[in-house]
This record gives structure tokens, C-alpha cells and sequence, in this order.
């Protein structure tokens, strides 16, 4: 009975072994219908939250940090390098507690505001409107303010248009003037209100589809170029019904861009470590994270009932990791490391939002400098990049490049009986001709083989970086700020026109063919 057995046992290893062997086909379209990757589908956000602005971005100008008015030179030329398209701010929750015209003028005469939502510190407006717009221009970035529904007014917000946004006379580009600013900034991109299903008011739907049409009725573009794209505060990542509502209650001429929010968490009351995460954790925090092309899929198809043309824009705002803070750090202030974990989360998701280009045509990481899924960390005059930071420049050549459509039946990565893809793809090419393949192995322990044919993409030679790391919770530190960085990658062949490739476990990798 024993060689029946053995035999039988040995029969199924070697199927095992094959069917682990067996490569993921990938199919590119050369789609000429398809549509063009937004650059601003690579934002970012700022909030006034923990060491984001202050002791983040915002050092002052007396600081011995490298800065210009205050802001840190080494975070604006990392972001340059990121080729960082928006960013988002003053918030976030922060955003319907805050009363623009405290944080212009004289600093020394600025009031101060308690942050009720991260904290409860006390901050003294030192960083305001000619901060941040001016340190957008900066970074040659596009400015995106999210006004202040919940505590403010419809005239206090239409102040704030005319204020950045004038050039002639008027009260507000008056006192523009007045304050060290002589031509407008032409703010293109407006949020009204943020999360007014919750911190932003606790509204019902119908309640804030009233509200944005009041406030938009008075947010005149007061003579910008192209006029101004107002947004609305979108769903809390399943809720169709209130992208049904927005959709179907406000007119779509008032209506630029529908806003969703959308974290990876495990549980929110427990949210798990950002660095001593085990298996289960992770295949959890992924499992949430790829339900984005779910909730883009859905929220796609609520918008496309009234509006078949795809002239309002899926704005997704907010997104990224969010777990337990880092020990030792105050709750309020939202800080956590960036392991390999992180670099997953961004390349796939980043995928989701390229393959949806139709409709998302913005989205901004939580956030930039020192919260959540940073790009940047900081600790005094010290500076680090995170792997996130590395994927995002890494993505940054599919920004305005046109979508080639991708078909394939991604491999299951299995944990505890549950499974997700384990493969993502985007492909891309450029006005100068050159294919980029951005590819994501989400499984933690298993290899996974790629064919892709690009006879037809008209490139033949492909070069590759990589992101990995020898385990998933590696991170950079700041005594070991390269420990993740990409790196050239040379597993794969061009077999005729056939690209064999083999992704190690937990990488992100892009490809550029010319």
C-alpha cells in the first residue's frame, strides 16, 4: 500500500511544481480609443496633521535647515524629482476648521488655531495661503485647495477664490497686493468640503448635494485660464449611494470632479504595526487595498448613468496604508514607517488607477511628508526617502502617456483559505515612443512567471528597475536610508518578440522598451 502511496504523492508534487511553473500570460492592446493617463493621477496630499507642514515642509525661515521662506530645499527638490503633478491642502478634516484669512498677513499678528482633529495642538498660522501657493510654484505643482464647508461660508470661500484667483481690483486681490503678492496664483483645482459624511459635518447625501450647490453658485473662476474645476467631497470607499446622489442631484456643469476616499486598514480599531506585521497582516492590508478596483469599477458605473461622456472626473483624494503608529509617537500625529509593504500597496494600486484612466483622472497619496504612506520622512535636519517614494518616481513615466490596455487572468495568492490576485499590470507609451510596463507580485512568499508578446508595440530593446528587499518589513531608516532603493533588474528575456519574466516575491517593477 506504501508505493501506490508514494507514487500517488509524488504525481501530485510534480503537478504542484508545474502549476507554479506555469507563466501569466499578459495581452497589451495597442488601443487607439484608449485614453491618456492623467499626470495628476500621481498627487499628493499635505494636511495640518502631526510633523506634516510644521517640521515637515515648514521649517521657517530662520531655521539653519536649507529653505526657501521656510520651506526645507531638500524636500522640494525630492519632490521635483518626483515630477509631484498636485497636492492637495490644507486637508483633510483640517480643512472645515479652517478660516483661510487667519494664516495672511503679518505673521507676528496671525491668530492662532487649537487642531482639534490631530492632537489637540495649538499652531500659530505661520504657514498660510502665500506659503503654500507659493511653494507650489515651487515644485511646479498644481494647487488644490479643499475649502471649508463644515465651520465656514459661502462668502468666506468665494473670498478665498477671488483672493488667489483675480487679477483686477477688488477687495480681495487688493489685499492680496497688499500682502506681498502682486498677480493672482490661478488656482485651478477647488474641493468643497471634505468627508461631509463625517468629520466635515456628518451630512446626509442629499444635505451636501444642497450645500456644494450653494457654495458652487458663488465660486466664480473671477477670469483663470480654463476656468476653475470645483470638486465635490465623494463617497467613504463603498457608499454608491452617495456618488448616486451627488451625481443625480447637482448639475453637471457645476461638477468637475466627485471625490472617493478609500485606506487600506486592517480593522480600525486595530489597525496592526507598521513594521512588526506578520503574513496574515499583510495578505489583510493587501486584500483591502486591491478592493480599489472594485470600488473604482463601481463608482465608475454609478457616474456613467448621468454621465456617459466621463466629463466629470473620479477624483480618488485620499488613499494609502493606514496602520497603529510608530511607538512612542504621539496617536494624534499619524506617523508610521514605510516598509516593502508599502511599495506593494502604492505599484498596485497606482496599476488600478492607470487601467481606469477613463474616469480617474486625479488621486492623492496620504500624505506626503511625515503621515501615513509618506513619501518623505523627516527627523530634525535629517531626510529620507521611503519605498513609496521610489515606486511613484518609478511610475512617473506613465503620467500623460496614453494607456495600453492590458487582458490577463492573474495567478491567487492564498492565505488561510482566502486568496487575492497576485499579479497587477499597467502599460503605457509615451509622445516619445517608449513602452513602459509597470508589474506588481503581491505574494509574500511565491515567484510568479510573466509572458507578455510586444512584437506588436513596436519597441524591441527593454531595460528594468526593480524594488524588493529580503523581507517585507524592511524599511529605510535614517542610519540606513538606501536599504530600499531601486535597483536594475535582469530576470527577464526578449525571446522574439516574447518577454519571459520572472518577479521575485513582494516586488514592483517597471520595464521601458524602445
Amino acid at each position: 500500500m506504501k508505493k501506490p502511496f508514494l507514487l500517488l504523492f509524488a504525481v501530485l508534487c510534480l503537478q504542484t511544481v508545474s502549476a507554479q511553473k506555469e507563466a501569466v500570460t499578459i495581452a497589451i492592446k495597442n488601443d487607439a480609443s484608449a485614453p491618456t493617463i492623467n499626470k495628476n493621477i500621481y498627487g499628493h496630499f499635505a494636511e495640518h496633521l502631526g510633523h506634516c507642514i510644521y517640521g515637515g515642509f515648514f521649517v521657517g525661515d530662520t531655521s539653519k535647515i536649507p529653505n526657501t521662506n521656510g520651506v526645507r530645499n531638500d524636500i522640494v527638490q525630492a519632490l521635483k524629482d518626483l515630477k509631484i503633478p498636485n497636492l492637495r491642502w490644507p486637508g483633510g478634516c483640517f480643512a472645515d476648521t479652517y478660516h483661510w484669512k487667519d494664516g495672511i498677513g503679518p505673521k507676528e499678528q496671525r491668530p492662532t488655531i487649537v487642531n482639534q482633529w490631530w492632537g489637540g495642538v495649538t499652531e500659530d498660522n505661520s504657514f498660510g495661503t502665500h506659503d503654500f501657493l507659493n511653494m507650489c510654484e515651487l515644485l511646479g505643482a498644481e494647487p488644490y485647495l479643499s475649502g471649508n464647508v463644515g465651520s465656514g461660508t459661502v462668502q468666506e470661500l468665494a473670498d478665498w477664490v477671488q483672493y488667489a484667483n483675480f487679477g483686477g481690483k477688488s477687495p480681495m486681490s487688493d489685499l492680496r497686493r497688499k500682502n506681498g503678492r502682486t498677480e493672482p496664483w490661478k488656482v485651478k483645482y477647488w474641493g468643497i468640503g471634505n468627508e461631509a459624511w463625517g468629520c466635515g459635518g456628518n451630512m446626509t447625501a442629499d444635505y451636501y448635494a444642497d450645500e456644494y450647490k450653494k457654495f458652487a453658485t458663488f465660486m466664480s473662476d473671477w477670469g483663470n485660464t480654463g476656468g476653475i474645476t470645483r470638486i465635490a467631497s465623494g463617497a467613504n470607499s463603498s457608499d454608491y449611494n452617495w456618488t448616486e446622489v451627488l451625481m443625480k442631484n447637482i448639475p453637471l456643469s457645476m461638477l468637475g470632479g466627485v471625490g472617493v476616499h478609500h485606506y487600506a486598514v486592517i480593522n480600525w480599531e486595530k489597525k496592526g504595526s507598521d513594521v512588526d506585521f506578520t503574513e496574515k497582516e499583510y495578505f489583510l492590508t493587501m486584500q483591502s487595498a486591491l478592493k480599489m478596483e472594485e470600488l473604482v469599477t463601481k463608482h465608475a458605473a454609478v457616474m456613467d448613468k448621468y454621465d456617459p461622456e466621463k466629463k466629470v472626473a473620479m477624483i480618488v483624494d485620499e488613499w494609502g496604508g493606514w496602520y497603529d503608529v510608530q511607538k512612542g509617537t504621539n496617536p494624534g500625529f499619524l506617523y508610521q514607517q514605510n516598509t516593502m509593504r508599502d511599495a506593494v500597496l502604492a505599484g498596485a494600486t497606482l496599476n488600478i488607477f492607470n487601467n481606469h484612466a477613463d474616469r480617474v483622472r486625479m488621486a492623492n497619496l496620504a500624505q506626503c511628508v511625515n503621515v501615513l504612506q509618506a513619501v518623505i520622512l523627516t527627523d530634525k535636519a535629517k531626510m529620507i526617502t521611503t519605498p513609496t517614494y521610489h515606486v511613484m518616481k518609478m511610475y512617473s513615466v506613465h503620467q500623460d502617456a496614453k494607456l495600453l490596455p492590458v487582458d490577463f487572468k492573474s495567478p491567487l495568492y492564498t492565505f488561510d483559505g482566502k486568496s487575492i490576485p497576485a499579479v497587477s499590470a499597467s502599460v503605457s507609451k509615451d509622445q516619445k515612443g517608449l513602452v513602459h510596463i509597470s508589474l506588481v507580485n503581491v505574494d509574500a512568499v511565491n515567484k510568479n512567471k510573466i509572458e507578455i508578446d510586444v512584437k506588436d508595440l513596436g519597441v524591441k530593446n527593454f531595460t528594468g528597475s526593480i524594488i524588493t528587499s529580503s523581507k517585507l518589513q524592511d524599511y529605510n531608516s535614517f542610519e540606513n536610508p538606501n536599504k530600499i532603493v531601486p535597483v536594475a533588474f535582469k530576470g527577464f528575456e526578449n525571446k522574439k518578440g516574447k518577454l519571459e519574466i520572472t518577479l521575485p516575491p513582494y516586488s514592483v517593477l517597471v520595464l521601458e522598451g524602445k
